[in-house]
């Protein structure tokens, strides 16, 4: 988390910040990066088309406009923003031998997945406690989930992550002493740490505090919220009441056990870790779970299906 106040050693003992940096990406082949482009090419269709369609589905469509599916189109909006601010690099970079990145971009980079990435989190804690009450106290859910309620924790989710990204982006610093070669394919966080020559331990602490925050303490309130949830649905004795639940449930689990495991292997992870794990462990919360929201949350999903057919059936009429 640390601010790009960098130097390098350029002309003799004048010292200046680096104006860019080379970017590794995830392989130096050019057969296996052209590979790679047609992959990420075709995730990233999936991503923007699925998001995007979700979110209109939600909005032209008054039965999705409930609670639980304005969560879901704020966690769409989500991805197709953190996807956009790293995969379109990732693909232009596919053809470039040395790919690189102004510092500033870099840091703007940085500073904007992080802020994304710390939303997302807690993105998924609030649907947690959205489905919490929708199930333990359905009696209570319009009044508790009012429009009103549901706008302020929105807000809050982007305005808390924010807060979280940005301050600690611009307090701390680093120098890289020249160093300016980032063994990955965006401007992670990590990456750009390891290339410190200063002592950093300060940086670390924060780090992990901060990581701490964002990560574990949304983590542990779905898992209680979910063991609520679990003893609740116990109680219901009707098979469709059992299905609806776990079905919900269940793919809000899926989606948060990969972003989140994801996610503490990269930010609580030992330090000596190799670059190269940190790369594809990354692709999985960067690329996969943003793939994968529209298709567990909604494709399987009844109510947007119907959504999805009345709206083809307007436009057939029309």
């Amino acid at each position: 988390m640390g601010r790009l106040h960098n130097s390098t050693i350029l002309e003799g003992n004048n010292e200046t910040e680096p104006e860019i940096f080379i970017l590794t990406g995830l392989s130096s082949q050019p057969l296996m990066r052209m590979v790679l482009f047609v992959v990420f090419l075709f995730l990233y269709l999936i991503i923007i088309i699925g998001n995007s369609l979700i979110i209109l589905l939600i909005v032209v469509d008054s039965h999705l406009h409930t609670p639980m599916y304005f969560f879901l189109g704020n966690l769409s909006l989500l991805d197709i923003c953190y996807t956009s601010t790293t995969i379109p690099q990732m693909l232009t970079h596919s053809f470039a031998e040395k790919p690189t990145i102004s510092s500033a971009r870099c840091f703007a980079q940085m500073c904007i997945c992080l802020f994304l990435g710390i939303a997302e989190c807690i993105l998924l804690a609030v649907m947690a406690y959205d489905r919490f009450v929708a199930i333990c106290s359905p009696l209570h859910y319009t009044l508790t989930m009012n429009k009103q309620m549901c706008c302020w924790l929105a807000a809050s989710s982007w305005l808390l992550a924010s807060l979280l990204a940005l301050v600690p982006s611009f307090t701390m610093k680093i120098q890289l002493c020249g160093h300016n070669v980032i063994n990955h394919f965006v401007c992670e966080v990590q990456a750009i740490v390891k290339l410190a020559c200063s002592d950093i331990s300060a940086n670390v602490g924060l780090g992990v505090g901060s990581s701490i925050f964002t990560l574990l303490v949304p983590f542990a309130f779905i898992l209680v919220t979910y063991f609520r949830i679990c003893l609740a649905v116990l109680k219901i004795r009707s098979a469709q009441g059992w299905s609806k639940a776990l079905s919900t449930c269940g793919s809000h689990l899926t989606v948060v056990g990969i972003f989140y495991g994801t996610a503490m292997a990269m930010y609580l992870k030992p330090p000596d870790r190799s670059s190269d794990q940190d790369k594809f462990v990354a692709v999985f919360y960067a690329v996969i779970t943003p793939m994968l929201n529209p298709l567990v949350y909604s494709l399987r999903n009844k109510d947007v299906k119907g959504a999805l057919w009345r709206m083809m059936g307007r436009k057939m009429d029309s």
